[in-house]
């Protein structure tokens, strides 16, 4: 493992998340592309531009859509 500490898995949540959300969405945005290497290359650009954009918002919203969550459901 790469010996981060436990405390912060929320951090590591939102890194992983992020990245595979943006993955996902360039993914789809670049599917009209005509050839495979153009597709290829405007995903990867894609990803790498969105996920740079989304990583601080997805860190920085966490804590607060986790609060409306919890304010927003009851316990079992």
């Amino acid at each position: 493992m790469l010996g981060i500490s436990r405390r912060y898995s929320h951090f590591m949540f939102a890194v992983i998340q992020s990245g595979l959300t943006c993955l996902i969405a360039a993914g789809i945005a670049s599917f009209p592309m005509v050839t495979m290497s153009q597709f290829v290359v405007h995903w990867l650009v894609s990803w790498v531009i969105s996920w740079v954009m989304m990583l601080p918002v997805v860190v920085l919203a966490a804590p607060l859509i986790q609060s409306i969550s919890v304010r927003l459901t009851s316990a079992d």
